[in-house]
Order: structure tokens, then sequence, then C-alpha cells
């Protein structure tokens, strides 16, 4: 009896996913120990705030050009490639810190190579799903990956100070760096076949800049695609402000370990959300748990601002935070079905570029409008004390609740208008399906398969 060409393609993506979640886990310990480590050698914010923006920014910048290289490369070997690179790096890091040696920009040099390698990494992973596993499984697959990265969170800074506190630093990058290997064996262990190149694919090509150019011209064509990026800009938007002023907002009327609490809730909400979707593949209609999960940060941001409690504050998180896997890989599922395989890489580094280019913008803003803003409003004597402040309180840090409840508005009126919007609500049902190509067989590997072209009514139906 033959084996089912599906169930080899989903034995393949387990293989590749175990092998980059342990990879992951290996990165998470990196990212904390050197930020414990860049915060004690400089005692300085400022320093530990360089190296977060190194860790997107250049990524950023590249995200499109490294999309349109890895869909003219190897995703495989691309995939290898990203995680020998941050291997090599953190080796030589290991090394510096035996030496004595280790200065603040050797780290800073590590942060951006690391940043880079991602920058080709997920376009290379998330486009190398769609030629192993079938459509129905997109939800559950993408789960998958929210479940990981939900469980690092939840682990990797638990470990890691464990680690650090009967071993060096050099010997938890070492531990990093087993990981780098244990990846690149499973993507050995593997074969990854090469998408067809469809006749969307074909138009395409070109020279780089002509390729990226190409991508946002695809995007932009299809306005159920270009809408629903840009209800995620406007959400981003919303949430980045939010994000950054939880922690200060919880300090204003809970101990350091009230804050633990709540930040350690942000992961059990994701492990949560990344559960369900792993073992429900999500709604059928995968729109419906973008907008939904959406609609219900309305209600998180509420219960978050309402009231200076642990528990109302802790429920609002671990809600908020259990819908957000739920709605990223619904929206993933999307993306993967509409979208030619060939042209994935551009197309979903160009989509996360634009997705996310409000992000730095509540990420800087975050700052002024909670001390400039929000928090004079609700201090004792202030203008909103004795009126807003008798329902949400007063003191440190009730400004920013109240900050939360203002841009509770933020995705309640993104979810209203994906609803209303009939290019967003009925994405999946007016683009075809590009992507439901079955899986490898074992005459179309990649490294035996030739490229073909295909009409788009054929990619279409395959």
């Amino acid at each position: 009896m033959t084996e089912q060409p599906s169930k080899r393609g989903y034995r393949i993506f387990a293989i590749i996913w175990i092998g980059q979640l342990v990879s992951l886990i290996g990165s998470a310990l990196t990212t904390f120990s050197l930020s414990i480590w860049i915060l004690r050698q400089t005692d300085n914010v400022t320093s530990y705030t360089v190296a977060i923006v190194l860790a997107s920014l250049p990524g950023t910048l590249l995200a499109p050009f490294a999309g349109a290289l890895v869909d003219r490369w190897s995703r495989r070997l691309v995939m290898i490639g990203s995680d020998i690179a941050p291997a090599i790096i953190t080796l030589t890091v290991a090394w510096l810190l035996s030496q004595d040696n280790l200065q603040l920009w050797h780290v800073y040099i590590g942060v951006v190579v690391g940043s880079i390698a991602q920058t080709f990494q997920w376009p290379a992973y998330m486009a190398s799903i769609t030629l192993l596993v079938p459509k129905e499984q997109y939800g559950r697959v993408n789960g998958m990956l929210q479940f990981g990265g939900a469980a690092i969170t939840i682990a990797a800074p638990a470990l890691a100070g464990m680690l650090l506190s009967f071993m060096s630093l050099a010997s938890v990058l070492m531990i990093d760096f087993a990981t780098f290997l244990f990846a690149v064996f499973t993507l050995a262990m593997v074969r990854i076949p090469r998408p067809p190149v469809s006749a969307e694919g074909q138009r395409a090509k070109g020279s780089i800049w002509q390729e990226v150019g190409f991508a946002w011209g695809y995007i932009r064509q299809r306005k159920g695609l270009f809408n629903l990026l840009m209800f995620f800009a406007v959400l981003n938007l919303a949430a980045s402000v939010t994000g950054v002023a939880l922690m200060p907002m919880v300090l204003g009327f809970a101990s350091e370990a009230g804050v633990g609490i709540i930040m350690s809730m942000v992961g059990i909400g994701m492990l949560i959300g990344g559960g369900i979707m792993s073992v429900t593949g999500g709604p059928k209609k995968k729109i419906y748990g973008v907008l939904g999960a959406g609609a219900m940060y309305f209600i998180c941001f509420v219960m978050i601002g309402l009231r200076p409690s642990i528990w109302l504050v802790g429920a609002g998180v671990i809600l908020l935070y259990a819908v957000v896997p739920i709605m990223n890989a619904s929206s993933q599922a999307i993306w993967m079905a509409k979208v030619e395989p060939d042209l994935q890489g551009r197309v979903f580094s160009m989509r996360r570029m634009i997705a996310q280019f409000t992000v730095p913008i509540g990420d800087f803003s975050a700052g002024p409008l909670a001390d400039k803003v929000f928090n004079p409003l609700l201090l004792a004597g202030g203008p909103l004390a004795a009126t807003v402040g008798k329902v949400i309180g007063i003191g440190p840090g009730r400004g920013i609740g109240l900050m939360y409840l203002v841009l509770a508005i933020v995705p309640a009126l993104a979810a209203l208008w994906g609803f209303l919007n009939p290019r967003v609500r009925n994405v999946e049902t007016e683009l075809p399906d590009f992507s439901s190509a079955p899986p490898p067989s074992r005459e179309a590997e990649e490294d035996e398969e030739e490229d073909t072209v295909t009409t788009d009514a054929a990619a279409a139906k395959a």
C-alpha cells in the first residue's frame, strides 16, 4: 500500500516544524540572556533599546527584497542558510565571551545578522507550507506555529534564568548553537518541492526591483487582500500603543510580582489560542476568525482599562492574547490559499511590511501619549479626576487605563468596517484559490522537478 501524498507532506512539515521550534527555543534563550548581559554591562536602558530596534528595523527594510529572492531560490536551502548564519554568530559570541573580549558592538552586529536571517527565514518557511499540506489543513498548521510561539514565550525566560543560575552565558549560547545544528539536520532530512511557475509568476520575472514592485502591484490589484492589510495596519497601531503601555499601567497599582503575573498571562493566552487553532483548525470561513478576533479587541481593551484590578486586567490580557493566534492563523490561511506558491515569498514579505508599518509609530507614540496626554488627566486634582476618575480610578497609571478605553474604539470600528466591506467580508469567495495543489509526491522533489508554467485556471483548480 502506498502512502498518501497528503500524509507524507504533513509529515515533512512536522519534521521542519519540530526543528524550527527547537531552534527558536535556543534563540529565545540567547535573546533573554544577552538582554540581561546588556543591561548589566551598560546599566543603560538606551543600549537595550538600540538592540531591540536593530532586531527589527533591518528586517523590515529588507523584507520585500528578501521575499523576491526567496521565490528565486530553493526555499529549503534558504532556511538552512538562515539557520547557519546566526549559528556562526552565536558561536563567535560564545568564543568572545570565553576570552572575556565581548563588546556591545559585537552583540549589535549579531542582532543585525539575526534580523536579516529571520527576514529570509520567515517567507521561505511560510511559502513552503502550501507545498506540503492540503488547503484544509492551513488553519491547523498555522495554529501549530502560533502554539509553538506561545510555548516559547512562556518557557524561555524561566528556562534561561534557571540555566544562568548554574552555568555561564557562553554555555547557554552553546546550547543555542546546538539547536541551530538540530534545525539544519531536520531540513537536510527532507525535500521541499519547487512550486510550479504560474502565469502571474511568469509575468513577474525581471530584475529584483521589478519583482518587488510586482509584489506591491499584486496586492493592490486584489482589493480584498489589500483592505485586509489595512485592517491589520489599523489594529497593529492600537495594539502597539497599548502593548507598550501595559506594564507601566499595571505597575501603577500593583507590585512587581503583580506585573510579573500579568505579563505571564500574555503567554498563557497565546498558548490557549494556539491550542484551539491546532486542534480545530479555526472557523470554516477564516475571515470570521480574523474580524471576530478584531472585534474581541474592543472587549479586551475595555476589560484591561476599566478598573485597577489584577483579576480584571489579567482576564482581559488572557482573552486578548488568546484571540491573537486565532486571528493570525486565520489570516495566514487566507493568504496561503489566495497567492500562487511561486509568488508567496515576495508577496508575503510585502504583506508583512504593509501590515506592520504602523507598529513603530505606535511604539514611539505610547510614551508621549501616556506621559503627556492621558496620565495627567487622572492624577489627583487632574482635569478628569472628579468625573471619569470616579469610574475608572485616579492615580499613577490610570491615565493609561483611560487610553485603553479610548483606543478600544479603534479595533471596534476596524472590525465593523471589515464586516461591512464586501471586498474583505467575501475575500475567500471572490478570489480564487491558487495554492490548493496537492502536496508533494515522490516524483516531485525539490532536486528533481522541472519548473512548469500553468494557467490561472489550472492553478485555481489544482
